[in-house]
């Protein structure tokens, strides 16, 4: 009898064809109605879930009997309570690596936009303002031979790393948990307290899992460390940033600008963000690139796999789970 698995986000046709080759297969679907409604009529079924964006823990999956595997389509894993899948002997498998070059590209467009101020200047140029030569009121600042600041030296930010050092001249600071000397002789980078980062770094971008020593890292008093003329860019998550903090020091002119993938509350249709020039807001579009996601899901698809036909998962969250 074939196993159950619940795919609620992020696959293509072909891949759900794919799945069910192998297994039963519910794939909740807007035209089929209320999407947390189906969700929760299958939950009793499903041997494995795969997607990305829902909270799964104690309340959500009381329900799911059955469960084996969550295979996320993510590198993220702060949706999930990790603490409840592993009493429970549920394996959770996410999706390294795979976006971090992409996740790097998009880290440094976020850099280069605020700092020449592309978006600002594509829309003053669209309302018919380009009637003369630029002022020296609308010029940006230069990205080469600046001091970038990584908080979180991990796989992404080691990339972002590169693209500063190698393609911008760019002096690198880094913070995190420990040193890391491999990069630090390649890219002649220094281990910095976060302190030091903040008040040193032109540029500042974050880049560290979200977790209860990560919340709200950035908060007044760190935005206060850092420069008038600095940039602070997030692809890490929202909650890392205290953003009523930021958008006061954006509004008060205390920081130059901040380029922004990620927020406190998503999706986000309103906020005072949105009106301010000096911000950068992009949708959370870290990994979305037809590429990186299609990259993703496959190997969504191959924990799947393995966790429900009793081979390790490659992308273990959680291994003491793990009795092979």
């Amino acid at each position: 009898m074939k196993k159950t698995v619940l795919a609620f986000s992020r696959l293509s046709p072909a891949m759900l064809d794919a799945l069910a080759e192998r297994y039963e297969v519910i794939a909740p679907s807007p035209d089929k109605g209320d999407l947390d409604a189906q969700f929760a009529e299958a939950l009793p079924h499903a041997h494995g879930l795969i997607g990305v964006g829902r909270r799964l823990g104690r309340e959500q999956l009381a329900d799911a009997a059955r469960l084996e595997v969550v295979s996320s389509v993510s590198v993220g894993y702060d949706s999930y309570d990790v603490g409840y899948l592993t009493e429970r002997g549920i394996m959770l498998t996410n999706t390294p690596d795979v976006l971090t070059e992409s996740t790097a590209d998009l880290a440094f467009a976020l850099i280069l936009a605020s700092a020449r101020r592309v978006a600002e200047l594509d829309a003053w140029a669209k309302a018919g303002n380009w009637r003369r030569t630029v002022e020296p009121a609308l010029f940006g600042c230069d990205v080469h031979g600046k001091t970038l600041g990584i908080v979180g030296l991990g796989n992404i930010g080691a990339a972002i790393a590169r693209r500063g050092r190698l393609g911008f001249g760019m002096r690198v600071l880094y913070s995190g948990n420990t040193p890391k000397p491999v990069l630090e002789r390649e890219l002649d980078a220094r281990f910095v307290p976060l302190d030091a980062l903040l008040a040193e770094s032109d540029f500042v971008c974050l880049v560290v899992p979200l977790s209860d020593k990560t919340r709200q890292l950035i908060g007044r008093r760190e935005l206060a460390l850092m420069k008038p003329s600095a940039l602070l860019v997030n692809i890490a998550r929202g909650p890392v940033i205290d953003e009523a903090a930021l958008i006061e020091a954006l509004q008060a002119g205390r920081l130059r600008g901040a380029g922004l993938d990620v927020y406190e509350k998503e999706p986000l249709a309103e906020s005072p963000l949105f009106a301010l020039p000096n911000a950068v807001t992009l949708p959370h579009i870290g990994s979305a690139t037809r590429e990186t996601r299609q990259a993703m899901a496959e190997r969504a698809m191959e924990n799947l796999h393995a966790a429900l036909e009793g081979r390790r998962p490659r992308d273990l969250v959680n291994p003491q789970v793990w009795r092979g």
